[in-house]
């Protein structure tokens, strides 16, 4: 029997991304139903609980999304982020799975130090090909034989795989409708990745671009979380709608999307804070914009 707790806190789970992750409602249900689905222990034991493509314009929530998701399901510290940009060249397998009977490798150390959770692997397009194969075994079998001879299974564990791939599609077609977004940004993924590979992924999920107004509500999200942080530190701050659109057009780029943003959010008022201390030995009350030195300021 499934015990009725849990059954309760994974339905929490969409509510629980939709109170983190801004402007993309059409992934969250998806991402919700394939963890309850591991979870509640009805999908192939054989095989990892869930598997995840991720894919869509740089900094529009994709880790984030998938990071919530573990947290929520398992609790902080039970995800692990391999970045692929560090994977390129023929040493990648080796790093991952061990070199010799003495070493584990990375993925082996992973699953040992957390044997139930997440594993992201970000930048998926800058991974050496042969990693792939790696990957392949992880879907299909849900098990890697490491160097030291050692099996390891991945049937506790969600993996994920972020991608920017048809990310610069989804930029140029900004004025589109996300529906023809997302079958530009569907085409470009089958023509880049192995299709066995793109086969064996329970949910492959598209982002959507971030529109002026779900920038601002992301960083007043951020904003709220770092205020608070620093409001148990005995800082009381107080943030004007001012500060909050300098902190829009600050944080937000282009090409990166959010991700510079929590950043900017938390060096501004940081640094805020600081300055505040050092003139008057406290700090505390609104936060304003000094536009000739481009940043925030603190009126005590």
């Amino acid at each position: 029997m499934v015990d009725p707790a849990r059954i309760v806190h994974l339905r929490g789970l969409e509510a629980h991304l939709r109170g983190h992750i801004i402007a993309q409602d059409h992934v969250l249900p998806r991402v919700a139903a394939a963890f309850a689905r591991g979870e509640l222990g009805v999908t192939d034991p054989t095989r990892p609980r869930g598997s995840f493509l991720l894919v869509g314009p740089t900094g529009s929530g994709k880790t984030e999304t998938f990071t919530c998701a573990i947290d929520h399901t398992f609790g902080p510290g039970h995800l692990t982020v391999f970045d692929m940009s560090e994977y390129q060249d023929k040493s990648a397998v080796t790093k991952l799975i061990g070199a010799d009977r003495d070493d584990p490798g990375l993925l082996g150390r992973a699953l040992r130090d957390r044997p139930r959770g997440g594993l992201l692997f970000d930048e998926l397009e800058k991974a050496y090909p042969l990693v792939m194969d790696l990957f392949l075994q992880i879907l299909w079998n849900g098990r890697v034989t490491l160097a030291t001879g050692e099996t390891v299974s991945f049937h506790d564990h969600y993996v994920g795989f972020a991608s920017n791939i048809g990310g610069a599609e989804a930029m140029r077609m900004a004025r589109s409708k996300f529906a023809s977004i997302e079958q530009a940004v569907l085409r470009r993924v089958v023509q880049n990745l192995r299709p066995e590979f793109v086969a064996r992924i329970d949910e492959t999920l598209v982002f959507a671009l971030l529109s002026p107004d779900a920038q601002r509500e992301i960083c007043g999200l951020v904003v709220r979380n770092e205020t608070a942080r620093l409001r148990g530190l005995g800082y009381d701050l107080q943030v004007s709608s001012e500060a909050l659109e300098f902190l829009v057009r600050e944080g937000f780029h282009p090409q990166l999307g959010a991700r510079p943003l929590r950043k900017t959010v938390e060096r501004q008022l940081q640094d805020a804070v600081v300055r505040e201390l050092f003139r008057s030995g406290s700090a505390g009350g609104g936060v304003v914009v000094d536009f000739d030195a481009r940043r925030l300021v603190i009126n005590a």
